[in-house]
């Protein structure tokens, strides 16, 4: 039995709006050149802030705030997460 003209109508209709959203949103899908590398280098300042602190036995990085210390080093980590989040 051959297909109606109104289904082959629909369907064609249906294949040029998925066409015309895709190319819309093509240029959306790449992420910013600097988000990558930021990205990296937060996760590997918290990373080595967090290291420096248990291996001067909780000395340094700044050694005024304590155990204040880790919080920032998780901070970088936290950054890093939510850039890690927006990358494409």
């Amino acid at each position: 039995m051959p297909k109606s003209k109104l289904r082959k109508k629909v369907a064609e209709q249906h294949a040029h709006e998925e066409q015309h959203h895709i190319e819309e949103e093509s240029p959306l899908l790449e992420s910013p050149s600097w988000l990558a590398p930021v990205m990296i280098a937060n996760f590997l300042i918290g990373l080595f802030w967090i290291v420096i602190f248990y291996v001067s036995e909780t000395r340094y990085p700044i050694p005024g705030i304590g155990a204040w210390n880790m919080i920032v080093g998780f901070s970088f980590i936290a950054v890093g997460f939510s850039l890690a989040t927006k990358w494409r």
